[in-house]
């Protein structure tokens, strides 16, 4: 990894996902988490006020010692007990069946296989372990998907390999879970190429 990805890029990624129109949509993909929760792609810890009062640890997996060192005052302001306990999300060091819920919020798009990742948060989650998600991806829309595969190529030069167009539904289903409920929409104030978004809760089947 080059200075920008370690550097710079973890802090333009910590301001364009800590702007306040997200806000809203980290509080409702972190309702309901309850118990031991792995979240994959911890970033710089943007979702940590918004953990329900029913979590009780959380295990951060985040690549980014830069991202991790952002996040300090939110962890440590944090009731919920937070420890960064991996690096890579499609290598999980936890035995199988150990947590009750995961998270996930804008990082599949940069995961090299999302499906691997996807895989291993399904196994460490207990039977009818439930992932909470946010992502963006592939637009419902063709006329937007176009852009969206024009945009691409630059797209992951500038943000450390961030897809645009990659198929969340289906890239779930194709690692074994069941999607219970979903809302897909375009970001508010948001270039529709860019924020294309599904949010919900899958179920590990």
């Amino acid at each position: 990894m080059g200075v920008y990805a370690e550097r710079v890029l973890p802090r333009i990624i910590d301001v364009a996902c800590g702007m306040k129109e997200s806000r809203p949509l980290r509080a409702r993909v972190c309702a309901g988490l309850h118990g031991q929760v792995v979240e994959i792609g911890f970033g710089t810890g943007h979702n940590v006020p918004f953990y329900p009062a029913a979590v009780e640890r959380v295990a951060a997996v985040e690549p980014s010692k830069l991202s991790w060192q952002l996040a300090r005052d939110r962890v440590a302001a944090s009731p919920v007990a937070v420890e960064r306990s991996g690096l890579d999300g499609q290598s999980l060091p936890f035995p199988d069946d150990s947590f009750d819920a995961a998270l996930s919020t804008w990082t599949l798009c940069t995961i090299p296989d999302p499906v691997l990742a996807l895989t291993e948060v399904r196994r460490v989650l207990r039977p009818s372990g439930t992932l909470h998600f946010i992502e963006h991806g592939l637009a419902p829309d063709v006329n937007v998907q176009r852009w969206q595969h024009r945009l691409e190529p630059l797209n992951k030069r500038m943000f450390g390999g961030c897809h645009l167009s990659r198929p969340i539904l289906e890239l779930l289903h194709t690692a074994g879970f069941t999607v219970e409920d979903v809302d897909v929409f375009y970001e508010k104030g948001a270039p529709k190429p860019l924020g294309a978004d599904s949010l919900g809760v899958a179920v590990a089947s």
